[in-house]
């Protein structure tokens, strides 16, 4: 079953795209080129079949022959019938005479079985001999644990013989690690010996992105859908139908679709009794691994493991094992009954390791009201806690709200509340709306249900604008309570923050900081000031630094899941805008190791900025390392994904590859935008339009950071200390020629910014550059570079001198200084090199390539240098762009988006010095491409 087959699964739009799917499709088309075959390998649903249908459908563009097979369960005995299909498919003049009735399948044993099967296998051979003297012939075998053994046989042998003729085969099978016949599949087998083996990986969030673009499902909610299906295509699209209608309320967990359950349900029938059992136990398991599955008793748990992944239902993991999707665990949990249940429980019991699992075990093992057992399970979640196992407490907590007595009722829904305050933590929607339901159907009090509904709103993430409805009921719970109305308070300054109202939010500050000195809640205090000065912080106001000072004489708050409302971590934040990199990285080491077994936005929160820290500081390779784990921690947590998004997007600037900066911050502004999170979506878009222009698009660039001008018409926006989103527009309008506009908003810009900001002062002083230079006045541009790439060296910050000594190698070239500028060239590649600053190499390398080549700014025939600066990916498009084809038809014959091949594009008409496609058509030897030939934006 593959991505195609499962389009009808979500609401109706149109077929899912062959995502992410490009290098290998390349890699298979590559093979068959050379007259070799190629074996598809992974489990079910991972796209396969649409890798086979792509193939088949480029080689039928090229006038192949292609003969298309699937192998089925129910015909694996049926001799021939594979082979049979195959021949239907062949020209009907050369199949007349064929003895169709001997390939029905016949009974074994018959007297002429052997021999005319043996008949059958030259036959088809010499069948496709005579197709492979018109044409090259191409065999696409889906399914082929299931071929039936005789076609098996003739197929290999016809391949084997003709694959220098030109007869060739794609095969794809689920043929897993572990697999062996009598495991449920057929054995393994290649169409020839030398044929290629692929295993089709799963997809990568931003590929698994695409594929579903076409749905409007929410952002947020494809993020999970990844994380649930482990990049499975099939399970996504299934696991999306969930949201067809409307995305659950509040981020309640969606509930599981029967077409899911059904695809569970029959994965988990090929499997033998003992992997079952395996299954079982894992599945009762808070963190199961094979070792701790093999002391329980599964001497044969690697073995079930593999077979188990081989068929789509789980993924390993740094050696835990994870089901995809989780709901496994529950279609497993569902089929056992209740002493089955018990009997793995206890053996579980034995072997975990630590005493908060084993409470849990036995627990689980005894059903019955008990309310020593409840307490001591209270007292195994408090230490889970204090771990950090945030499931483990959850579920801990839940169990003895569970086994407690119905009296005394007050202290089973303490435990339910404790329950959802610790789910939400961990980012675990599904156990804390479980005992927020809970507590909101039960007698509670006003102070438990408040409670109760402030995780909820802290489990929303950045989305605090769609839950009204809950900061309603909170405020009617809390009314007359000033300890509980602080810190709803509180969450609605936040909410009202993100929507780009911080005069709004500011009043809720205050109102807060009322209620904690009227209850002398230093705790609420110390977070309502944290809060306060990030709000004049990103105002640009300078009192920000005053409430801070006020914020750190008071106890620090316990790191309970709020980070990013602590005065400790503020100082730190502010440290970043402050250019005070190297002590802000210091103390984000430091919360890292703290926050280590924290909740997921915690640790979101500091890796963040660390990404951040880093890129500024020219560690590269680290800001990346950061920001794949902040990304990683957000999808696994179901976090909002725009913020990590955004640091990811800045680290791929500095070290990673400006396409997937651009993928990241498109995928980021969609996510702030569904959740009118303006904040983000004002970086993301600032982040989009660098890297826009940085890619050689500088039009689409300037029009991308004026959306962020426009998104500020009726709300506030980060202050330029917090956001230089002014100096990159100005840069570029200069490069376009708006020199008018772009000395006005540097003017303006350096007003608001005032005494505040070095790293500010310099970016302006690099954009006002780019402004004398393009009214002529190199000398003076010259020196202001000069100037801001000694400012930023002294901040430490390598990247951003080595910008302004590549556009210093720019403006010196002008100014037809070839030695000066080959020198500025050169000490910006020293500077990107010693960083690993990959994108900043590759500039700086064309950079050099264009002076030692003679060229212009402006259009000019490349030089050997310039062509070799292209990627593979570059040169395929260039070569089809070059011979006519439009950018929809590549995007279709690469398997690649519109917007990939235009941003690629671009670069190629960067790197070459042109202009047009025709142009590139006559380099290229293709000719002018008529009337496309225009550049691509």
């Amino acid at each position: 079953m593959d991505v195609l087959a499962a389009s009808s699964v979500v609401r109706a739009g149109a077929p899912p795209r062959l995502a992410g799917r490009s290098a290998l499709l390349a890699s298979v088309e590559s093979r068959i080129g050379r007259n070799g075959s190629v074996v598809l390998t992974g489990p079910s649903g991972i796209g396969k079949t649409a890798l086979l249908e792509a193939a088949g459908a480029a080689a039928a563009e090229r006038g192949e022959l292609v003969l298309r097979v699937a192998g089925t369960e129910t015909e694996r005995w049926v001799p021939c019938s594979g082979l049979a299909e195959l021949l239907d498919q062949l020209p009907g003049a050369l199949t007349a005479e064929l003895p169709r009735e001997r390939l029905s399948g016949l009974p074994e044993p018959h007297p002429a079985a052997a021999s005319d099967h043996a008949a059958c296998r030259l036959a088809f051979r010499g069948l496709l001999a005579r197709c492979a003297e018109e044409r090259p012939v191409l065999l696409l075998v889906d399914d082929a644990q299931w071929l039936d053994a005789e076609s098996v046989h003739a197929v290999r042998y016809t391949v084997g013989r003709l694959g220098p003729r030109g007869v060739r085969a794609i095969v794809a099978g689920r043929w897993p690690d572990g697999f062996a016949a009598g495991d449920g599949g057929g054995d393994t087998w290649t169409p020839a010996p030398d044929a290629a083996h692929l295993p089709v990986p799963p997809l990568e969030p931003d590929e698994l992105a695409e594929m579903l673009d076409s749905y409007g499902l929410p952002v947020r909610v494809v993020n999970t859908l990844h994380a649930d299906s482990g990049g499975n295509p099939y399970l996504a699209l299934a696991l999306g139908g969930a949201f067809t209608g409307r995305v659950p309320r509040h981020w309640r967990p969606a509930p599981l679709p029967q077409r899911v359950r059904a695809v569970i349900a029959e994965r988990l029938a090929r499997l033998p009794e003992r992997a079952r059992e395996t299954l079982l136990m894992a599945a009762l398991a808070i963190r199961p691994t094979a070792d701790l599955l093999r002391r329980a008793g599964r001497a044969e748990a690697a073995r079930d493991i593999g077979h188990a992944a081989g068929l789509g239902l789980l993924i390993t993991e740094g050696g835990g094992i994870r089901f995809t999707p989780p709901a496994v665990a529950t279609v497993l949990a569902e089929s056992a009954d209740a002493p089955h249940l018990a009997r793995v429980h206890r053996a579980l019991a034995e072997v975990v390791p630590d005493a908060a699992g084993r409470a849990r075990h036995r627990a689980l093992a005894d059903p019955g009201p008990n309310a020593e057992l409840a307490h001591s399970l209270v007292t195994a979640a408090e230490q889970a806690v204090r771990q950090g196992s945030h499931r483990m407490a959850a579920e801990l907590y839940l169990l003895a709200a569970d086994r407690s007595p119905a009296e005394p009722a007050a202290e089973r829904l303490e435990w339910l509340v404790a329950a959802a305050e610790t789910g939400a933590s961990g980012g675990l929607p599904d156990l804390a709306h479980r005992a927020a339901d809970a507590v909101l159907a039960a007698d509670a009090t006003r102070a438990q249900r408040v409670r109760v509904r402030l995780a909820l709103l802290d489990l929303s993430g950045q989305g605090l604008t769609e839950m009204g409805e809950l900061f309603t009921a909170a405020l009617v719970d809390a009314e007359g309570d000033p300890a509980l109305l602080g810190q709803v308070r509180l969450r609605t300054a936040l909410g009202t923050l993100v929507t780009g109202a911080p005069g709004r939010a500011e009043q809720e500050v205050n109102a807060a900081l009322v209620h904690a000195r009227d209850t002398g809640d230093t705790d609420l205090e110390a977070r309502a000031l944290a809060v306060r000065a990030n709000i004049a912080l990103i105002e640009g106001r300078g009192d920000y630094a005053g409430d801070l000072e006020r914020a750190r004489r008071l106890p620090e708050p316990p790191l309970d899941g709020r980070l990013h409302m602590t005065p400790r971590y503020l100082a730190a934040y502010c440290a970043i805008f402050e250019d005070r990199l190297t002590e802000a990285r210091a103390e984000l080491l430091r919360l890292l190791a703290l926050v280590e077994r924290g909740s997921g936005e915690e640790v979101v929160h500091v890796l963040r900025n660390l990404s951040e820290v880093s890129a500024r500081t020219g560690r590269c390779r680290e800001a990346l390392d950061f920001a794949d784990r902040a990304m990683r921690v957000t999808e696994q947590a179901a976090l909002s994904p725009g913020p990590a998004w955004y640091h990811g997007a800045l680290a791929e600037l500095a070290g990673g590859d400006i396409d997937r900066a651009v993928a990241l911050a498109e995928r980021g502004v969609r996510a702030s935008e569904q959740e009118n999170d303006v904040i983000f979506q004002s970086r993301l878009l600032h982040v989009l339009g660098v890297a826009q222009t940085r890619s050689g698009d500088v039009r689409t660039g300037v029009g991308t950071l004026r959306r962020i001008e426009a998104l500020g018409q009726d709300r506030r926006l980060p202050s330029p200390t917090v956001l230089p989103w002014q100096c990159d527009l100005a840069e570029g309008l200069a490069a376009l020629g708006d020199t008018g506009r772009a000395a006005e908003l540097i003017r303006t810009t350096r007003a608001a910014v005032g005494y505040r900001g070095a790293s500010v002062t310099g970016r302006l002083d690099r954009a006002e550059a780019a402004l004398l230079a393009a009214r002529g006045e190199h000398d003076a541009a010259v020196a202001l570079l000069s100037e801001a790439a000694a400012l930023f060296a002294r901040l430490g910050q390598p990247l951003e001198a080595g910008h302004c000594l590549l556009d210093q190698a720019r403006v010196e070239r002008r100014r037809r200084r070839a030695a000066a500028a080959r020198r500025a060239a050169e000490d910006a590649l020293e500077i990107f090199t010693r960083c690993e600053a990959r994108p900043w190499i590759e500039q700086a390398r064309h950079r050099l390539s264009r002076l030692e080549t003679g060229l212009r700014d402006g259009p000019a025939g490349p030089g050997p240098a310039a062509r070799a600066s292209l990627t593979e990916g570059e040169r395929r498009i260039a070569v089809l762009v070059g011979q006519g084809a439009t950018n929809q038809q590549v995007a279709n014959r690469l398997y690649l988006s519109v917007k990939t091949v235009e941003a690629s594009l671009t670069r190629v008409y960067r790197k070459l010095g042109i202009r047009s496609r025709a142009q590139l058509g006559a380099l290229l030897g293709g000719g002018p491409a008529g009337p496309g030939a225009s550049p691509p934006h």
